[in-house]
């Protein structure tokens, strides 16, 4: 009886550091409006200017009524979880520097906690800035009643998770922002870049072999068939892709990164 009282005291103090440090990312987000203007407004203009720019020279083989704002446009929904995984996840490096993290790593929860607490906080900020994107649907040629939410949402999710847990490995490490923000931009542009996003990769290409192993090509592919739903063009996703493969492959991601973070904060800086 005493050993399961006491099991149930570890993991209501696990539960307790987890739900500040998820409820802290929360406050912040929505305390600090330059950010969420920032992460949402430079993929817009990038997105507007890019569409506006190509719309009259993309075709799409098998499916030229497909423009390119509709086309690039759940690749920017990427770009806004990426960006805001990167800003969300720096607040490791930030915190070290206050003293916020060195309180949290003498407090009863363990490290596990603290991991799952700062993925899950940043990786529901990273999702409430792509919600606040797909304001912007009707504007973008999707119709909001054939959008399939729940997958589109699962595929999010585990995109944002999967991210954030890379990002706070990659924070724990270092010690300047600035530092930080090139190494993720170094290694998360060119995947997101390399995904479809963008451009689609032609089959049987260099580029396409590439996407096939590339994990953000599975979350934009994810995206596009949220967005479409049952009316997705067989031209928006690489061949021989399921809605099922490219969760899969997401959730394979999410566990990789989560096992990264796992190793870097059980390890002494």
């Amino acid at each position: 009886m005493s050993q399961g009282r006491a099991e149930a005291s570890v993991l209501s103090q696990e539960l307790a550091t987890v739900g500040v440090l998820v409820r802290r990312d929360l406050l912040r987000f929505v305390r600090e409006k330059s950010r969420v203007v920032g992460a949402l407004l430079q993929p817009l203009i990038l997105w507007w200017m890019l569409g506006s720019g190509m719309a009259s020279t993309f075709r799409l083989p098998g499916a030229e009524q497909v423009g390119y704002l509709e086309y690039f446009f759940p690749g920017v929904i990427v770009m806004v979880v990426l960006f805001t995984a990167i800003f969300a996840t720096m607040s490791v490096i930030e915190d070290r520097h206050s003293g916020f993290l060195q309180a949290v790593l003498v407090a009863p929860g363990s490290r596990v906690s603290l991991v799952l607490g700062k993925s899950v906080g940043s990786a529901c900020v990273a999702l409430a800035h792509g919600a606040l994107f797909l304001l912007l649907l009707p504007l973008s040629g999707f119709a909001l009643g054939a959008v399939h939410w729940l997958p589109l949402l699962c595929g999010l999710g585990l995109t944002c998770l999967a991210l954030c847990a890379l990002g706070f490995a990659v924070a724990w490490w270092l010690d300047s922002t600035a530092g930080y923000h090139v190494v993720m931009s170094l290694v998360l542009l060119p995947l997101w870049i390399l995904s479809g996003a963008m451009f689609p990769a032609r089959a049987g290409s260099v580029l396409a072999t590439i996407a096939n192993c590339n994990p953000m090509s599975y979350a934009v592919s994810a995206v596009r068939r949220g967005l479409y739903g049952a009316a997705l063009p067989a031209a928006m996703v690489p061949a021989g892709r399921s809605a099922w493969l490219e969760l899969a492959v997401l959730g394979g991601f999410t566990l990789l990164s989560a096992a990264i973070a796992l190793y870097a904060c059980q390890r002494k800086r």
